[in-house]
């Protein structure tokens, strides 16, 4: 195991990263009390030091970002769509009776911590990314359950490589039959309990040599909705991007780009809708997007004793190549972004 407080970026091997936590020089961190949030701050600190009685380690109350910086060619920091992010969360904090984080604000402290960490940006051309973590909890000496007096805020950034080892391979996942979130419940806001909960079923795929699990919907168990904790999408046999729509699914901005880029780069028709596991034939190629996976090519699901492949298990659909690399050209600003998703650190 890497010893995290020996790395520095002059020891880090840029091109062979993992998906882990490093520990970098700053981390941003705001807190809200008796109605407002303070100024906020630079810490070298890496250590929460909450009360006992904080909602956050008893009642939930916690919701967390994902996010990269990029490093383009001529050197300069690429943040993609940070707005959408900030937008996103202030949903989440919504949803769990916390006080949103200025979209403003949250924007320009991502900006902050990226650029107090500049030298943990990864180079550019070796396929590593400055991965951002924004979050926030409820703190405080509380007992009783009821939304917390106190919250803290805090950014925290570590470099890493591909989520999924092996980068644009193929995968294969199995559906299993543990629901990811209750219908109407909290599926659609990034909150820690839907990751908690989806431990168990990951750790079971893993045990089967598959990349992950795959969630139904929880009303009926007939429907695609997350792949892991990444979203689904697929091309049908006559070009069409197709993505699940549900009131349980988290909005992935990765999903979003990439259903704008195939309408208007790929020139392709694009859906949202139902995905019926026992449909799967439909599709030519399938996978699994989101901001730690950027777009992982899905070669097979196992669903009860059959197993499907679409392409390939081994190659990328052409489509799907050029979903990822449209995107990540953007990502890198090799490629023209359209009007406001790069935000420049």
């Amino acid at each position: 195991m890497m010893n995290t407080e020996a790395v520095t970026p002059e020891t880090l091997d840029w091109e062979n990263l993992g998906f882990s936590y490093i520990k970098t020089d700053y981390r941003y961190v705001s807190y809200w009390k008796d109605g407002e949030w303070d100024e906020g701050e630079l810490t070298r600190d890496n250590q929460v030091h909450i009360s006992e009685g904080s909602t956050a380690l008893h009642y939930g109350q916690s919701c967390f970002e994902g996010m990269k910086a990029y490093r383009a060619a001529d050197g300069s920091i690429n943040l993609f769509r940070p707005y959408e992010n900030a937008e996103r969360m202030k949903r989440s904090c919504e949803r769990l009776l916390m006080p949103a984080f200025p979209v403003e604000r949250f924007v320009e402290a991502v900006r902050e911590t990226v650029e107090a960490n500049e030298q943990w940006v990864p180079p550019y051309g070796t396929g590593s990314t400055l991965y951002i973590r924004p979050y926030m909890i409820g703190v405080g000496d509380n007992i009783g359950v009821r939304a917390a007096p106190e919250y803290l805020f805090a950014i925290f950034v570590t470099p890493v490589g591909p989520y999924f080892k092996g980068g644009l391979t193929p995968s294969n996942f199995v559906v299993t039959q543990y629901d990811r979130a209750a219908p109407y419940g909290t599926g659609a806001s990034k909150v820690g309990g839907n990751y908690g909960g989806s431990l168990l079923p990951g750790t079971e795929a893993k045990k089967r040599n598959f990349s992950d699990a795959i969630y139904l919907d929880p009303a009926t168990h007939t429907k695609i909705e997350e792949v892991g904790s990444a979203n689904f999408f697929g091309i049908t046999h006559d070009d069409k991007f197709i993505t699940p729509k549900s009131p349980s699914i988290l909005p992935s901005i990765t999903k979003y780009s990439l259903m704008y880029l195939a309408e208007h780069r790929l020139g392709l028709t694009v859906e949202e809708g139902d995905v019926y596991v026992d449909q799967l034939d439909r599709f030519k190629e399938a996978g699994a997007c989101g901001t730690a996976a950027v777009i992982s090519p899905i070669g097979g699901i196992q669903y009860g004793d059959d197993f499907h492949v679409f392409y390939s298990e081994t190659e990328v659909g052409p489509v799907t190549k050029r979903l990822y690399n449209e995107l990540i050209g953007i990502q890198y600003g090799d490629i023209a972004a359209p009007e406001n998703w790069v935000v420049k650190v």
